[in-house]
Order: structure tokens, then C-alpha cells, then sequence
């Protein structure tokens, strides 16, 4: 088979998101998807059912967590309601999706199921 007659195979998008506040963590956290999510200020266009790779620096922890998710909520440029632009992405479901999780989940202890408003719901 020769290089050209290959099929091209879409690599993951890497999006990199450093969230240094509880409440930036809370506004962008998706604790209502299986494996948690989060949303990923960004301008480029992703559909949903993009496979993505993040790299999420959380809080004063200089650690970048890799992880792979799906694009589940898409908020497009000149949203209503002035909302960001940005993906939803939920997390994988292996130990560095089920890890960030977790450690999110720790950080956000008791401001889980407030009323405050989120980038997605």
C-alpha cells in the first residue's frame, strides 16, 4: 500500500486548561456525565464526538493531569446569554479520566449541587 492510498487517520486535538480558582473549577466542571467532564475555553471549532487529549493544571498543583475525553457539549462563538466559547469534554473512562475526577471531586467538596451557574447548565 503506498502512502497515498492510506486513509488519513484525525489525530486527538490537545487542549490545555489551567484553572486556578474553586470557582472557575465549579463553573466548568460536569459532574452530571459518567465520568465527570470539564469545559475548555476555546476557539477552535470541535464537533460533538471529537476524541481530544487535555493536559488540566489544577489550583496551585503544578502537575499538567493528561487525559483523554469526548466533545459532549459544544457552546459556539456569540452564544446566547453571552456564554463562553467552548467544549464540554467527558472524561474517559480509565485511570487518568477516573484520577482527575477524583481529585476534581476532592477540591469541589461541598459546592457540588449548588445553584451557582455553570458554562453549561
Amino acid at each position: 500500500m503506498s502512502e497515498q492510498a492510506r486513509p488519513q487517520v484525525a489525530r486527538p486535538s490537545v487542549l490545555s486548561l489551567n484553572i486556578n480558582s474553586k470557582s472557575a473549577l465549579y463553573a466548568a466542571y460536569m459532574p452530571f456525565l459518567t465520568n465527570g467532564g470539564i469545559f475548555v475555553p476555546t476557539p477552535k471549532g470541535q464537533n460533538l464526538g471529537d476524541e481530544v487529549f487535555m493536559l488540566l493544571q489544577l489550583m496551585d498543583d503544578p502537575t499538567k493531569h493528561p487525559v483523554a475525553g469526548t466533545v459532549v457539549w459544544v457552546t459556539p462563538h456569540g452564544a446566547q446569554g453571552g456564554k463562553t466559547q467552548g467544549v464540554g469534554v467527558h472524561f474517559s473512562d480509565d485511570e487518568s479520566g477516573k484520577a482527575v475526577k477524583h481529585k476534581i471531586e476532592q477540591i469541589l467538596a461541598g459546592h457540588l449541587g449548588s445553584n451557582r451557574p455553570t458554562h453549561t447548565l
